[in-house]
């Protein structure tokens, strides 16, 4: 086998073996060994660049290790040989004495001095946005030629646009156990007007979270209001602020350092344990427990539900999925604002649906003839809220997927509640297919403990029945 051929085939295992997984962390060290191994270099370094910072970053060894790794060794592009090459965006190569050469950098914490040659080579997404660097060394001294450099360039070019997706996806994962984390934290608070059981969810939240040893809230007077676990190495003192004012700390504890996405997501917390710790203060004094009642509730975890029960969705179209999503939180909002406006623990239908059908109508159904029936009933904040949910979904569906006119109609008979609404189309192909329906179902079952029926008999008609 020349070595043309066998260049060709270790580029190829190397680029599928990377693209076998979106985890950021096993790519990089599956780029630092598959590099080394078809190099036969003792050492490969791969450096992130984070466009935050203005840095490269080491994510990724082999044939060495980091010792006590506090802080990652970073780079500046143009700073080190490894920025020279991502600064110039080509291949830089040194034969021997590496470590001699005026651009080199020491980092106490890695040992680099012991490398004799050193091959650099940016990691470029489309041969020019910056992604990466990586670097191989050898302990003797070793000349590179042409093929063996096009090699790892060729690798590189191949793996940035997957540690791009990778990258993607760690971020995606990290906004899930925020929103997750979030979630948590408002349910908790919604269910207790206590405001030590708020501080206490807040606490081993935080802790689930960062996989913390120890976690506290520190208030602004000094006070520790809830200390949980144990100390550790390391400790991040994140602010609670509250309009401009900050009014206590978060602090966490663990043995291993805090990364940058964990100091991120603390952040993130810490502004809602900001939030929950007001509110709950002011559910103390009775100022706010009305509104809390109504506002907070289990809002900010039904919005998470039906996000990612959307996007569980296939064969969506992203624009349209958007389009529901943006609707079903209107939806939501709309129910807070009839509250806000009444001041009642109970809302009023019909002026709540009406809201809905003129924003709808509005959107989908330009053109359309869309009349309602709709009689005084009155609804619990929480069930209005569900109800609301399943009228946009219904009358959405109605107005996209439906023919000729609308008609609404709002009931109560014989001590249950009746919603209807009528278009003159054929109705869906499989009556219990999309999320939108599965949405509609679930939340009749389980919030308005009724009954839903769709139908088509020279039009199709959508029918929710539940106890008054």
């Amino acid at each position: 086998m020349d070595a043309t051929e066998r260049h060709l085939r270790l580029l190829t295992e190397t680029t599928a073996a990377v693209n076998s997984t979106l985890d950021l962390e096993e790519v990089l060290h599956l780029i630092a060994t598959r590099v080394a191994e078809a190099l036969h270099a003792d050492a490969c370094f791969v450096y992130l660049y984070d466009d935050r910072t203005d840095e490269l970053v080491l994510r990724a060894t082999y044939g060495t290790s980091v010792d006590e790794m506090t802080r990652r060794p970073r780079l500046r592009p143009g700073e080190g040989i490894t920025g020279v090459a991502a600064a110039e965006r080509t291949p830089v190569m040194i034969p021997a004495q590496a470590h001699l050469d005026p651009r080199f950098k020491h980092f106490p914490n890695l040992p680099e001095s012991q490398y004799a040659s050193i091959l650099a080579v940016p990691i470029l997404v489309h041969g020019e946005k910056l992604a990466g660097a990586l670097n191989v060394r050898t302990r003797a001294a070793r000349e590179y030629d042409a093929a063996e450099i096009g090699l790892v360039e060729a690798i590189a070019d191949q793996v940035a646009q997957t540690i791009v997706h990778a990258q993607l996806y760690a971020q995606a994962q990290r906004r899930v156990a925020e929103l997750e984390a979030l979630a948590r934290i408002s349910e908790a608070v919604s269910e207790s007007l206590y405001l030590e059981e708020s501080l206490e969810a807040i606490v081993k939240t935080t802790m689930d979270a960062v996989s913390a040893t120890g976690a506290a809230l520190v208030l602004e007077d000094g006070r520790i209001a809830w200390p949980e676990g144990r100390a550790g190495s390391h400790a991040v003192r994140t602010p609670l602020r509250w309009r401009g004012r900050q009014i206590g700390e978060l602090v966490a504890d663990r043995d291993a350092p805090f990364s940058d996405d964990d100091r991120a997501l603390l952040e993130a917390i810490a502004h809602h344990a900001a939030v929950a710790l007001e509110h709950g203060r002011a559910v103390m004094r009775g100022v706010l427990a009305q509104e809390i009642h109504h506002r907070v509730k289990n809002n900010l975890q039904t919005v998470a539900s039906l996000l990612r029960l959307q996007s569980r969705a296939e064969d969506v179209d992203p624009r349209e999925a958007l389009e529901h999503s943006v609707n079903r939180i209107l939806a939501i909002a709309a129910v807070h604002e009839v509250l806000t406006e009444q001041r009642e623990e109970d809302v009023e239908l019909a002026d709540l649906l009406d809201r809905l059908r003129a924003m709808l109508v509005q959107g989908l159904g330009a053109g359309r003839d869309v009349s309602a029936s709709l009689e005084t009933v009155s609804l619990a904040g929480q069930r209005a809220t569900a109800l609301a949910l399943v009228f946009s979904e219904l009358l959405q569906n109605a107005l996209e997927h439906g023919a000729g006119g609308v008609r609404i109609e709002l009931a109560q008979r014989n001590g249950e509640v009746v919603l209807a609404i009528a278009d003159e189309g054929p109705g869906p192909r499989e009556p219990g297919a999309g999320t939108g329906l599965s949405i509609v179902r679930a939340l009749v079952r389980d919030e308005l403990r009724g009954t839903f029926d769709l139908r088509s008999d020279g039009g199709t008609l959508a029918e929710v029945v539940f106890p008054a």
